[in-house]
């Protein structure tokens, strides 16, 4: 057993490829023996459609879940926001690892005297272009679609003023440049930031090797956040964000979750700290307090304007 080879499957982009190589290096320090295949899902392929209008929540996940059901991969490594809050049958979370920078960062060109006059910012998330437009209501929002290097390289190439990035991905391939802000006023996408690895769930070889990757409090804060995001019933595509921090000193949790409308107009917020003990239903009552407060009606005109 002892030369079984672990099969990490991963999206073809640098960033998709440095999270598996992590993950590889980690099991191989282990004594486990592994392969990288790479692999190009459906939502690299097609760029010239917002990701919400492909209506596929999981679409950077789906191809790597079919190779694994399939068994052409033991294990999958993704950044977990982009990864559905349900997996499919048969597939279990296997480890989460240390969270790193959640922020989102704004890269600019070297001048941010748009931020006061009108301007035009890129971002493919709906939960950056609600929350970018309740603050500068003057501003226009462009999608921006590909991997991160594809990203950079649209905006160089345009005359945009700047696009939001997620901090974490930037600063994994070195490619953060002077030119950013952080953007610390936005709730980011919960689980930004971490690293999650999926398996079979009858795979025991896998499963023990992953236990051992797993960091325990990065997996709770996630959990909380992403439970928010299942029972407010985002998907991957409602402009979501919640943030959970956790303060040792005091045992207890930060939470700050958002709910907005598409143009940025409405915001249903919640910011709470409560003891460590509330953690396994903290992002259920924080997500039913925000549907009580508006939050409903609000997912519903989400919902039908996404139709559209």
């Amino acid at each position: 057993m002892a030369d079984k080879i672990i099969r990490i499957g991963t999206r073809d982009s640098e960033l998709a490829l440095w999270q598996a190589h992590t993950v590889e290096k980690k099991l191989n320090d282990l004594g486990y023996k592994t392969q990288i295949i790479a692999v190009k899902s459906q939502g690299d392929i097609l760029l010239d459609k917002p990701l919400y209008e492909l209506g596929i929540t999981g679409i950077f996940t789906k191809t790597l879940d079919i190779a694994m059901i399939n068994g052409e991969i033991d294990i999958a490594v993704h950044s977990m926001k982009d990864v559905p809050t349900a997996l499919p049958k048969g597939i279990v979370q296997a480890a989460v690892l240390e969270r790193a920078n959640s922020l989102d960062i704004l890269v600019h060109k070297g001048n941010l005297d748009f931020l006061n006059e009108s301007a035009t910012i890129a971002t493919g998330s709906l939960r950056r272009q609600a929350q970018w437009l309740n603050k500068y209501p003057n501003h226009k929002v462009v999608d921006l679609r590909g991997n991160v290097n594809t990203r950079m390289q649209k905006l160089n190439d345009n005359d945009w003023s700047g696009a939001v990035f997620a901090a974490a991905g930037l600063e994994r391939i070195n490619l953060k440049p002077e030119n950013y802000i952080n953007l610390d006023w936005m709730i980011p996408a919960p689980a930004q930031g971490a690293m999650v690895v999926v398996a079979m769930e009858n795979d025991n070889f896998a499963l023990d090797a992953l236990t051992q990757l797993n960091d325990i409090e990065t997996e709770i804060v996630t959990y909380i956040e992403r439970q928010f995001l299942r029972t407010l019933e985002g998907g991957c595509t409602a402009p979501i964000g919640s943030l959970v921090k956790y303060n040792d000193e005091e045992d207890t949790l930060h939470f700050q979750g958002v709910l907005f409308s598409l143009d940025g107009k409405i915001k249903i917020e919640i910011d709470k700290i409560v003891p460590i003990e509330e953690w396994k239903k903290l992002g259920f009552n924080m997500a039913l307090e925000v549907l009580k407060n508006g939050g409903a009606e609000l997912m519903k005109s989400i919902k039908e304007s996404l139709k559209k």
